[in-house]
């Protein structure tokens, strides 16, 4: 009987430890999707991965500093610096795994150069894409910047608008709805995705492969060594969710390593 109980024991043991669970949090596309792509991977590994969407890019870091969740995928390493520094927060990066371009959208012109005087743009809301955005402008020569090298310029930084553009700044999230209503959209590719634009056909312009925009899985200090996230690092990084990103996201996406 001791036998007995003590194998029982020993295969109950072993079952809670191959059903480690490890909550991260993603926005929707293509996070979530490379996430769940890599699920039957990591249950293979002894790690049951539950993913939670989210469509905002604050309460993902938020929830993993107050430990109610494991790790996140959305941001890349100059809005996570931003967010620290900003929150108190001190949440590390583990992993690159993408990069998503921003790019610039409108439905009522086909070139960048048919932007009309006075015209209404709208760009990111937060510090770092809403530089981000600037400097994209920058380099296509729609705006001139004070410096063209800081990712945290804002539009009390334009020194040169010869064509009167109006700004706005909305949150993230929420630009693609109202690509209608404006003449330019700076639009974050996950949410272009989302709202149904390819960004390879339709950005008017977009960042190029030199960007330094990864997107990166982030977790606590105190995390960032466990099991689960290192599992989870190393089935982020296989030549099979390499070739994933490629096949569906046709460039839209592009592997970071």
């Amino acid at each position: 009987m001791k036998r007995l109980l003590a194998a029982v024991a020993a295969v109950a043991a072993f079952s809670a430890h191959a059903a480690e669970t490890l909550t991260v949090a993603a926005t929707p596309v293509p996070h979530a999707e490379i996430l769940e792509f890599v699920k039957p991977a990591l249950a293979k590994e002894g790690v049951d991965l539950k993913v939670k969407v989210f469509t905002d890019y604050v309460q993902p870091n938020v929830q993993v500093a107050e430990k109610r969740l494991d790790a996140n995928f959305f941001q890349h390493q100059p809005y996570l610096d931003e967010f620290n520094k900003a929150k108190g927060t001190h949440l590390v990066s583990v992993a690159g795994v993408h990069l998503e371009p921003l790019g610039a959208y409108s439905n009522k012109l086909k070139k960048l150069d048919e932007l009309p005087s006075g015209a209404t743009v709208v760009i990111p809301n937060d510090a770092t894409n809403g530089g981000r955005a600037l400097l994209l402008l920058d380099k296509a020569g729609v705006i001139k910047l004070k410096d063209n090298t800081n990712i945290l310029s804002t539009v009390k930084d334009i020194t040169g608008n010869d064509k009167g553009l109006k700004f706005r700044e909305l949150e993230a999230a929420t630009i693609p709805r109202v690509l209608t209503q404006v003449d330019l959209a700076l639009i974050n590719t996950n949410y272009a995705l989302e709202a149904k634009l390819n960004p390879e056909k339709d950005a008017l312009v977009i960042e190029g492969s030199d960007s330094p925009y990864v997107n990166i899985l982030v977790t606590r200090e105190d995390n960032k060594d466990s099991d689960a996230v290192k599992k989870l690092v190393a089935a982020l990084h296989t030549p099979e969710v390499k070739k994933f990103i490629e096949e569906k996201y046709k460039g839209a996406v592009k592997p970071a390593f």
